[in-house]
């Protein structure tokens, strides 16, 4: 096997750069990019970009031939805007990547809140049901009262019912 080709079993050897890559923090530059994406949609970026339309369109229209510096077709305003918007929609697709993945968090988030509320409702539910069961056992003081009051008339008919049968065992 000849050195140039290499084994599948080991790693590659690092190939250095000619130049060296600049390194920023990831997080940083992404901030960055959400304040930038979020001025480009506002009233008030709609509003500086067209005053300074208007100022340039009208500066190299009306202004004496010699001050103008981008005659008409405005060719340098145009490489001015599209030089923007290609630095703009780059720009605002990480803003919005960045945003869709706080959303797929948030998301999982509520999800597995809304499994533990499901869990903690069935518990519940399981438990309400337990003691209605138990309740169901238990004698209420309604139906103790209830009890009570039977055995009070029993314990009462037997007295009666004994006196009576005493008196005639007496012979009066």
């Amino acid at each position: 096997m000849s050195p140039r080709q290499s084994r599948l079993d080991q790693p590659l050897e690092q190939r250095r750069a000619l130049l060296p890559r600049p390194h920023y923090d990831p997080e940083s530059f992404g901030r960055l990019s959400e304040r930038i994406a979020r001025f480009l949609g506002t009233a008030r970026f709609l509003v500086y970009m067209t005053v300074f339309i208007a100022v340039w369109i009208g500066w190299n229209t009306m202004a004496p031939p010699s001050l103008r510096f981008d005659e008409y077709p405005f060719i340098f305003l145009t490489l001015m805007l599209s030089l923007q918007a290609s630095y703009a929609a780059p720009l605002i697709l990480l803003a919005q990547n960045r945003q869709d993945d706080r959303d797929r968090v948030q998301y999982e988030q509520d999800r597995a809140r809304n499994e533990r509320a499901v869990a903690d409702t069935e518990y519940l539910t399981r438990e309400i049901a337990a003691l209605r069961m138990a309740i169901g056992e238990v004698a209420t003081r309604d139906f103790l009262r209830s009890e009570l009051q039977q055995m009070l008339k029993e314990l009462d008919g037997h007295r009666a019912g004994r006196s009576e049968g005493d008196y005639v065992s007496r012979g009066v």
